[in-house]
């Protein structure tokens, strides 16, 4: 399959044919993937209950779309290059045929473990080929997949593996992550504590650490692949049969499941990752991001294996042995196109630029942004060290709960525009809303960011418990599914995230988005990020609370907070002037890079009595500092 769009004029094209004739455009996608039986329906939908169907009828497996279709072509090419994380251990590369044999081997040991049709079962694995393959070999006899973060709690892990009711957790003796050896199967030994459910634990040997191993329970992967072979006929499944479940925080409660079903998954993954990152064939494509978020589920395994393409896996940090691991595995294996967070780069931007001056990243055709609005300071360094102004950025912008891009540039098509992930994918229909419900039109307005016609990978419902899903994506416009997000559409037609919505901040009847006032403090030469929060302002409404991270030792606090409130200023007006700045050494994020603000804000607003679920933070001991530094009184 080609990429259908090749110039601006054929995005137009094929944008206004996504919305003038949605059901014909997708039936052209999908009728280039192998089918068992063909869809009645196209599309079946109403977003009042909600329910979403694509492809309704239509039988397939995606894993013979990811590997089996492309065995005759490209078996002996690579599919997957998994780099590990330390230096001194060699890269891993498996070809189609290879990724096809391991696959169909852990599927048998799957069936052999009693897992069936509708099954959950529980991924908790660090970044090796063994966590590709089980979420391809779940998908081939039609298990649901949930991956979690092989750094979430025990109580975490055991909270998601209740809710999923999984009978099976696969996972590791431990995980190298940077210098540490952290031992992995002690969290799920813990875990299945209080997760009744799970009657199965496969264990990959990794870093070879000591693990308890329980009769009856517990039993090693390499045994069990031994008991099969490596013959395995795909499993076909209705389009609407569930693919997997993918946990995400909310900002309160339960973590909510988010459930992707398979025929529309796999259409519109394969169709945003050929046309936003235009990829050619041969290229090898890097994203740097772990499996246990979306990202890694759309765009290290499936996005990619559907395409074709040689995807490389990374197990380490960018830091780790030094600030160079990126831009060494960049050359090394001739990286073509590199995906990566702007948490990253901004982090890497600290080292200075000698590190990417070392290596050879002439390869480097297009770069990639995901998981929050790039700042300009960190495109612009992006751009010129690390792409030499010959890359083109794609900015994109989606969630967990659509499963790929929503927004995001074609690369070296669309003009681009720092900080804007400019313009919607074909088949997505945005509409920009005000606080009455009314849709915005026109340029230069800003309103909250909803979708008003579904597409083929918006989520379906969130696990056992619909209504949380309704209330929560389609109960705020009716008729709309909702992202969160508040957005400007610039004079240009160009699509702008300002932040949350509720993290919009309301200062003298001014709203702000957090991401515009951050790019002003970060473009200061002394920080290295920021994040803004409202709290209530006797005067104002609300203030403007900054919590801040500085390179180095700070001589002169009340010299370098004048020198920050000015930038401010210069770049947005004295409106946007942040009341207080908090310097802190690191901000909650959670392990996929997203800055936790509820945490923030409840300390802005000196209470800390119901912080709500910590568990999923990177590092949980930063709150703790933060409350202590804190420049408002706590209540009692």
């Amino acid at each position: 399959m080609a990429n259908s769009i090749k110039n601006f004029a054929d995005y137009h094209r094929e944008y206004q044919r996504s919305v003038d004739n949605p059901e014909a455009f997708w039936d052209d996608k999908a009728e280039q993937f192998v089918w068992k039986k063909k869809w009645a329906n196209t599309l079946e939908w109403n977003f009042e209950e909600p329910k979403v169907e694509w492809f309704k009828g239509g039988k397939l497996n995606i894993t013979e779309n990811c590997l089996d279709r492309h065995l005759a072509e490209r078996g002996d090419q690579a599919a997957i290059i998994w780099e590990p994380s330390g230096v001194e251990e060699k890269a891993i590369t498996l070809t189609y045929k290879q990724l096809h044999s391991k696959v169909c081997e852990v599927a048998n040991v799957l069936l052999a473990n009693g897992v069936t049709k509708g099954d959950r079962v529980c991924l908790y694995m660090p970044m090796i080929p063994e966590l590709a393959i089980a979420c391809l070999a779940c998908a081939r006899i039609v298990a649901v997949h949930s991956v979690l973060f092989a750094g979430f709690s025990a109580s975490a892990l055991a909270d998601r593996a209740t809710d999923a009711d999984a009978k099976i957790i696969l996972t590791s003796d431990g995980n190298f992550r940077g210098a540490k050896n952290i031992p992995v199967k002690a969290v799920v030994d813990a875990a299945c504590e209080s997760a009744s459910c799970v009657e199965t634990v496969l264990v990959v040997k990794r870093t070879g650490a000591d693990v308890t191993m329980k009769d009856g329970r517990d039993k090693w992967w390499h045994d069990e692949i031994a008991k099969v072979d490596d013959v395995n006929e795909a499993v076909a499944v209705d389009s609407e049969d569930m693919l997997f479940i993918l946990y995400t925080s909310g900002s309160t409660g339960q973590p909510k499941g988010v459930v992707h079903t398979t025929g529309g998954y796999m259409v519109y993954t394969d169709y945003t990752f050929r046309n936003a990152f235009q990829y050619k064939e041969g290229e090898v494509y890097w994203c740097t991001a772990d499996i246990g978020w979306i990202t890694g589920h759309s765009y290290i395994i499936y996005g990619p294996l559907l395409a074709g393409a040689t995807s490389l896996m990374f197990e380490g940090v960018p830091t780790y042995p030094d600030a160079g691991r990126f831009w060494e595995v960049c050359e090394k294996h001739k990286v073509n196109i590199f995906y990566t967070a702007p948490t990253a780069i901004r982090a890497l931007m600290a080292y200075g630029t000698e590190f990417p001056a070392k290596y050879d990243l002439s390869n480097l055709r297009v770069l990639g942004s995901v998981g929050e609005p790039i700042n300009e300071e960190a495109w612009h360094w992006y751009h010129e060290h690390i792409g030499h102004r010959k890359c083109p950025i794609v900015d994109t912008y989606w969630q967990t709960e659509t499963a790929g891009f929503l927004i995001a540039p074609m690369a070296g098509i669309t003009p681009q525009k720092p900080t804007c992930a400019t313009l919607p994918m074909p088949g997505i229909q945005l509409a920009l809303m005000d606080a009455d419900g009314k849709e915005l039109e026109g340029n230069a307005v800003e309103g909250n960011l909803c979708i008003k016609f579904p597409f083929p990978s918006i989520l379906r419902t969130t696990y056992g418990d619909h209504q949380r899903c309704k209330d929560t994506y389609f109960g705020t416009y009716p008729g709309m599914y909702f992202t969160g997000d508040g957005c400007r559409r610039d004079e240009d037609g160009y699509y702008r995230i300002t932040g949350r919505v509720d993290d919009v901040i309301n200062v003298s009847g001014h709203r702000m988005g957090t991401a515009e006032v951050e790019n002003a403090i970060n473009e200061h030469p002394k920080v290295l990020e920021s994040a803004i929060v409202g709290y209530p302002h006797e005067i104002k409404g609300q203030g403007i609370y900054a919590y801040v991270i500085c390179d180095g030792d700070i001589p002169n606090e009340d010299e370098l907070k004048k020198n920050i409130l000015a930038g401010v200023t210069t770049s947005i007006g004295p409106i946007a002037k942040p009341d207080m700045i908090q310097f802190v050494p690191g901000l909650p994020k959670t392990r996929s890079g997203k800055i936790m603000r509820r945490i923030l804000r409840k300390v802005a607003e000196g209470d800390v009595s119901s912080l709500g679920d910590t568990s999923t933070l990177l590092d949980p001991s930063v709150v703790d500092v933060i409350i202590e530094g804190a420049l408002v009184p706590m209540k009692s």
